[in-house]
């Protein structure tokens, strides 16, 4: 049955019915992010890498059997597989409406380990693959002329956080990605905008990089002294992704707690 606990605050009935593409949605942020999309009774499809965890939420989400839940298992970084699960996506409810740009790499290397097949394979997963989706999208939403794509961002290069180099560039070029997209797709009326998540303590975050001392010098450092989740990303994205934010494009949405 749904997990509860990630209820979502608030109610959008435009979502209902709409196609929602979510890169990444197996785990951390993004399982979140199909947790609520669906909750909306949107169609969701995503994909990610991770065909386990993938098929493990799709059954954690029983309740919808219905077609309306879709799980992908395709690599981002390979053009065909990533145009094939948009334009499936876009045959879901009522179409295409809202791409989630959310799937990245943040692997930690030391400036001077960087080889080329790092730079590359890192920027491919946290910029090109934002690119090349919205250029799919730009395709199918165009016809109808109204559409959402939301990129995700990082706070990590403003914070300049340690060996995350190539991974801070992609995340601070994506939002000059956004705003160049956004003004393409505005006669469209396509909506582009980044989300910015700030320290969110995903499983993954806990395990590798976050230890009880980092979070409690990252809570000292918030203006909000409290842990931030993955459902604090989602709630801005079902907002970004609905009509409610209609005026709302070509601008950073940071969810970081006060921290930059």
């Amino acid at each position: 049955m749904m997990n509860t606990s990630t209820t979502p605050n608030s109610r959008y009935s435009d979502l209902e019915d709409k196609g929602i593409f979510i890169s990444g949605g197996a785990t951390g942020i993004g399982r979140d992010l199909v947790i609520s999309f669906r909750q909306q009774g949107a169609h969701v499809l995503f994909v990610d890498i991770n065909k386990k965890a993938g098929v493990s939420l799709c059954d954690e989400l029983s309740d919808f059997k219905d077609g309306s839940l879709t799980f992908i298992e395709a690599d981002v970084t390979k053009d065909d597989q990533l145009e094939a699960a948009i334009r499936q996506s876009d045959e879901k409810g009522s179409g295409l409406y809202s791409i989630i740009n959310n799937a990245a790499y943040d692997m930690r290397f030391k400036f001077e380990d960087i080889t080329p097949e790092i730079f590359m394979s890192t920027v491919n997963v946290n910029l090109r693959h934002q690119f090349k989706a919205a250029q799919v999208g730009y395709e199918l939403m165009k016809t109808r002329k109204n559409g959402s794509i939301i990129n995700f961002g990082s706070v990590a290069p403003k914070m300049g956080t340690k060996d995350l180099d190539v991974y801070g560039a992609c995340k601070m070029g994506v939002h000059g990605l956004t705003r160049s997209m956004a003004r393409t797709m505005g006669p469209q009326n396509i909506r582009v905008n980044t989300l910015v998540p700030g320290c969110i303590l995903t499983p993954r975050q806990l395990e590798l990089w976050i230890s009880p001392e980092d979070e409690i010098n990252i809570r000292s450092l918030q203006c909000i002294d409290r842990r931030l989740i993955g459902k604090d990303v989602a709630e801005l994205a079902l907002f970004l992704a609905s009509s409610a934010s209609s005026a709302c494009t070509a601008q950073e949405f940071i969810v970081d707690g006060g921290i930059t």
